[in-house]
C-alpha cells in the first residue's frame, strides 16, 4: 500500500465518520424535515464512481485496492440513512394526517 492509497483511505474515513452521527440523528428525530435525499443520492453516486475506478484499476492491473472496503462501508451507511429518510417521511405523513384531523 502506498501513500496515495493511504490518503484516499484517510479521506474515506473522514467522510465516513460523519455518517454514524447522521444515522443516529435520523433514527432519534423520527422526521425527514430538513433532510435532502437528493444530496444523499448524489453522495452515493460519487462513492460508486470512485468504486468503479477501483474496479477498473483491478481489471487492468490485477491489484485490489484496500480502499474498496471503505467505499463499501460508506455506501452502506448512506443507504441506511436513505432508508431512515423513507421511514421518517412516512412518519411525517402520519403526523401531518393526525394534525389535520
Amino acid at each position: 500500500m502506498d501513500i496515495v492509497q493511504l490518503c484516499e483511505i484517510g479521506m474515506l474515513i473522514a467522510f465516513g465518520a460523519s455518517w454514524p452521527f447522521n444515522i443516529a440523528k435520523s433514527w432519534r428525530s423520527r422526521t425527514a424535515r430538513g433532510k435532502s435525499v437528493v444530496f444523499e443520492i448524489i453522495v452515493v453516486f460519487g462513492y460508486l464512481v470512485g468504486l468503479t475506478g477501483k474496479f477498473i484499476t483491478w481489471h487492468r492491473t490485477g491489484v485490489w485496492a484496500y480502499s474498496i472496503w471503505f467505499y463499501l462501508a460508506d455506501i452502506l451507511m448512506v443507504l441506511i440513512d436513505i432508508g431512515l429518510y423513507v421511514r421518517n417521511t412516512s412518519l411525517d405523513r402520519k403526523e401531518d394526517g393526525r394534525a389535520a384531523a
